[in-house]
Order: C-alpha cells, then structure tokens, then sequence
C-alpha cells in the first residue's frame, strides 16, 4: 500500500457562492449577482490546496458524502487535484452538505453550512482509515465533522507519529484533552477567543503574542494565530515569532484559512523550518483571496513559487 505523506480529515460541501454589493440585513431581500455552484467544505478545501501545493508525496482525504451528483462533483474535483479520496465514505439516505454563502464586493462574506452527511463522519470510519494515517508526516483536521470523530481521528494520527494540525473552525470550546492531542492549532483571532471565552470585538493584532500565549496554555504544544492580511504569530513556549502578510486586491476570502493550512501543512511535511512554511502559508492564503471560490480559488505550487519570488515595491 502507498502510504500518504499528509492525510486531511473533515468535511465535503457544495457551496452555493452568489456575490452581492452587499450583504443583506435580517428579514431583507436583495437581488445578487454572479451564481455558481463550486467544491467546498473545509476538509476538501484544505485537501484540494494541499493537492496542488505538495511538490511529492501523497494527499488522502478521509470524509463523508451523500450517494448524489453533488458527491460525484466533489470527489472528481479533490481526484483533479491530485487527492486521494478512496476514504471517502458515502452515506445512505443522508445528503452531501452543503455552504450558502454571499460573497460582496469587499471580499467579505457570509456563509450558512448544512452539514449532511458530514455528521455522520463516525470514529469508525476513522478506525477503518486507520492504515491511511501509517506513514504520513502531517495529518489536517477541522470541527465541521462530529467533535468524537475529531478526536478519534487526532489520536490515530498521534499513534502513526504524524504531525496533528487542528484549525478551530468553526469556532466553539474545545476540552483540554482533544487539545493536548493537537501539535500546531491555527486559530483566527475570533476563534481564539471563543477557545478562551473573550468577547473578539475587544481584541486587536497588538494583543497577538498574548493571545497566541494563553490558547497554548490550553493544550497544544504551538500556536499559529492567522491574522488576515497582517500575516500571523507563532507561540511554542520556546520560540515566537510574527510572520507578515503579502498585499493583495481581495476579490473572495472564501477558504483562505483553509489554503494557509494546508500550505503550512504541505512546507512542514516537506521538513520546511518553521518562519519559511509560515511565510509559504502566507503568500498562498494572499494568492486565495485574489480569485472567487474555495477550491477554485487555491493556487498551484507553481503560481505560490513564482509570487515569493517577485521582486518586492
């Protein structure tokens, strides 16, 4: 059996993506713009950039689908990228999930997810994959599957020595014991005061090192805080360090923390240090939110490359 250099446990939507000049207020209707129906869910989002980004090696998707066309559309698509998706379960009477999302001409956007058959990602499916997890170098998890499943899923990345790399979203309280099974935790600045029980309105990038601080005082051994376009901290107790973001014109923000992940998953894999894989996550998060879409927006390794070798303004 080939083994997988990075496996991605977590969720497949298909988003419903309509742009907007705004978004709308409670009870109003407003008439939208361009419609398209495109690959999404933070798991596949996070698997299909990886796909793209990994120079060698194998990326596995482990995940939950409906038996209908949107499941077909899905797997083809992480297949297109290079995924491996024969760890992807289909679900009897149970529908793919599915993102609504509204996208303004910010780039900001809004989205409600219906989870499907992502909900019934069990821990035995896990068990089931657990030959995935053998021999990987970095295993990518989310919270749009069930929090048990989550778990299980750290536990047997840890058993097979993966790197376990947890995005908090989306953002609730998480016990301590799942977060001690996580390595690298990659919160945005709301997610991690939700983990810390802080109103996020009060929060700005100046409080990054000590927030960065207090999330890995919860559990995990290291803390990339995702600042947007101001880049990122990192906190592992021994080393800290603040990476900056790449200027970009944002068209749709859909899926940047996905494609940040997986980046940083991919450069860590390929035994990349630590500032230069946060920089790499950087420049292919700023290269996401230049295009429309989750999946259709992650770039390749090649347009990653070229944009870090631009000559800096």
């Amino acid at each position: 059996m080939q083994h997988s250099s990075l496996v991605v446990v977590g969720s497949l939507n298909m988003d419903f993506v309509v742009q907007v000049d705004r978004l709308p207020a409670p009870g109003e209707t407003t008439l939208g713009g361009n419609f398209q129906m495109i690959p999404g869910g933070k798991g596949a989002n996070q698997a299909c950039a990886a796909g793209k980004l990994a120079r060698c090696g194998r990326v596995s998707m482990v995940g939950c689908v409906g038996l209908d066309p949107f499941a077909d559309h899905l797997k083809a698509s992480l297949a297109a990228a290079g995924v491996d998706v024969s760890t992807v379960r289909a679900a009897r009477q149970t529908p793919t999930g599915v993102a609504l999302i509204w996208v303004e001409k910010s780039g900001q956007n809004s989205i409600v997810v219906a989870p499907g058959a992502n909900a019934m990602l069990a821990p035995g499916d896990i068990e089931s994959a657990r030959a995935t997890f053998e021999g990987s170098r970095c295993a990518l998890f989310q919270l749009e599957t069930p929090l048990e499943t989550v778990e299980a899923a750290l536990r047997a990345a840890r058993a097979a020595g993966a790197l376990t790399i947890l995005d908090p979203a989306p953002a609730r309280p998480l016990p301590a014991e799942l977060l001690s099974l996580v390595d690298v935790l990659t919160p945005n600045e709301s997610e991690a005061c939700i983990l810390l029980g802080r109103d996020p309105s009060r929060v700005n990038v100046a409080d990054a090192a000590e927030i960065a601080r207090a999330v890995r005082g919860l559990g995990p051994k290291a803390v990339v805080l995702k600042l947007g376009d101001q880049g990122c901290f990192y906190s592992d107790g021994h080393l800290e360090l603040a990476v900056a973001g790449f200027a970009v014109e944002a068209v749709d923000t859909t899926a940047a923390g996905d494609t940040f992940n997986a980046a940083l998953a991919v450069a860590l894999s390929e035994d990349v240090g630590i500032e230069d894989a946060l920089r790499f996550a950087n420049a292919a998060a700023a290269l996401s939110v230049t295009r429309l879409g989750a999946q259709a927006s992650a770039p390749s390794r090649e347009d990653v490359d070229a944009f870090m070798a631009r000559p800096v303004a």
